[in-house]
């Protein structure tokens, strides 16, 4: 099972397939939203306490692991 697998989920069935951190309802995109508007990674957790700081996190690494493989394979 990878990181991303451990820490975000899809299905169906959960919010129409919508990206979440699993065990919770909780869109991903929720996370990447407070960081955008300027808010701290603690009032991100304090306003959705199902997540954890070790979810929280491990879901921003998968996301800079993303953009640094993207912008090696477009060089």
């Amino acid at each position: 099972m990878t990181k991303q697998n451990k820490v975000i989920h899809s299905d169906p069935e959960i919010l129409g397939g919508t990206p979440v951190f699993v065990g919770t309802r909780v869109p991903v995109q929720n996370l990447i939203d407070c960081l955008e508007a300027g808010d701290s990674l603690e009032d991100f957790l304090a306003s959705f306490p199902s997540v954890t700081r070790e979810q929280a996190v491990a879901a921003l690494e998968i996301a800079r692991e993303a953009l640094v493989s993207s912008a090696h394979t477009s060089r």
